[in-house]
């Protein structure tokens, strides 16, 4: 059971309530049909994805962005879980540390957040502090600058200048670079930063269902679009937003890209139900033929963003689970691995952990 958390104004936090409705609505009249969006799904999962279809939709029609973001962070949707995480702010440079009451990893996360380099609100802190949670180890979310008030580079700068800052108390070592959507693209973004500046490489880079392509590739871009709250006119958009003036180009801007060879090991996870499955997996396929140290984590039934349904999707659950092990075996050098129900597209899990030592 979802909880339903509002913040800003009362205008939008009441149009925000009569979406979150219309979305449970429309699903119980589908259902009734024998309309399943996807039949594992249960009602309160297509219930969110309807609604965050439509917030997103909302929010990216707003003239003024600052405007849309009040209306996308006005209710937000979490689960029952309850995560035993400290919170504090800091100034230089902007960011959040999240601290869990028990820490269990030698490992600090630079956690660098989703929402299509536009968004970042209550749904990024939250996921921030799941993060934090289920790895047992201290994270840190920088507030890097948004589009499109500010396009490329100011992500990498900010991303660039957290790592300086984290480089400065810890070693590059014990550090993890994570992004989720956009911020899995900032991450790994960050990695070719690091090489062109010849400054060290983090133990591992997780990219959780990452953007590897700002325009237009593979068939699930579209074809996704009924089963995901992200569509792909918006990933194209938030690709415009990146470089609106065209300066840079499509090519400099995606990791797909890139070679990621003698870089950090790269762990991925996507879900087979996203509209950015497919380039996902041509990017791993890529990076294997390169002879970069990847492993992806795919599950079939799970729509973009996933991990955040923890404990009310058992493959959300297992993909947390995953990404503390991956964290342990590659800085406090713990093996032991539970059974996934993933499909594991690119490379062996053990020959992986052993190129990442």
């Amino acid at each position: 059971m979802a909880k339903l958390k509002f913040s800003g104004s009362l205008r939008h936090r009441i149009s925000s309530f009569i979406s979150l409705n219309g979305a449970l609505l429309s699903t119980y009249i589908a259902r009734a049909l024998g309309q399943k969006m996807e039949p594992s799904w249960e009602a309160d999962m297509e219930i969110g994805i309807r609604f965050w279809r439509k917030q997103f939709t909302k929010a990216m029609a707003e003239p003024d962005m600052a405007r849309g973001r009040a209306i996308f962070d006005s209710l937000a949707t979490e689960t029952d879980d309850i995560y035993d995480v400290t919170v504090t702010n800091s100034s230089e440079p902007n960011g959040v540390w999240y601290t869990p009451e028990h820490i269990h990893s030698d490992a600090t996360l630079l956690y660098l957040h989703g929402g299509g380099y536009t968004f970042n609100g209550p749904v990024s802190s939250r996921f921030a502090s799941m993060l934090a949670h289920h790895s047992k180890a201290r994270l840190f979310m920088p507030r890097y600058r948004l589009t499109p008030e500010h396009p490329h580079p100011a992500q990498i700068e900010d991303a660039l200048a957290a790592w300086t800052y984290l480089t400065s108390q810890i070693s590059a070592d014990k550090l993890v670079i994570i992004g989720d959507s956009a911020g899995g693209h900032l991450s790994l973004m960050l990695l070719q930063k690091l090489k062109s500046e010849q400054l060290p490489q983090p133990a591992l880079c997780i990219g959780l269902c990452p953007w590897t392509d700002i325009g237009a590739r593979g068939d699930s871009l579209f074809e996704n679009d009924r089963f995901d709250l992200v569509q792909g006119w918006m990933a194209l958009k938030f690709g415009q937003w990146l470089d609106p003036e065209k300066i840079y180009g499509r090519k400099k801007l995606s990791p797909i890209e890139h070679n990621y060879a003698g870089l950090a090991p790269l762990y991925l996870q996507t879900g087979g139900r996203e509209i950015l499955h497919d380039m996902i997996c041509d990017f791993a396929k890529i990076q294997e033929e390169n002879g970069a140290q990847i492993m992806l984590d795919a599950w079939p039934d799970m729509p973009h963003n996933f991990q955040a349904y923890d404990s009310m999707r058992q493959s959300s659950t297992d993909a947390l689970s995953r990404i503390r092990q991956i964290i342990a075996a590659s800085v406090d050098k713990y093996d032991s691995f539970e059974k996934s129900t993933a499909t594991r597209t690119v490379s062996n899990e053990f020959d992986f952990l052993a190129k990442g030592k």
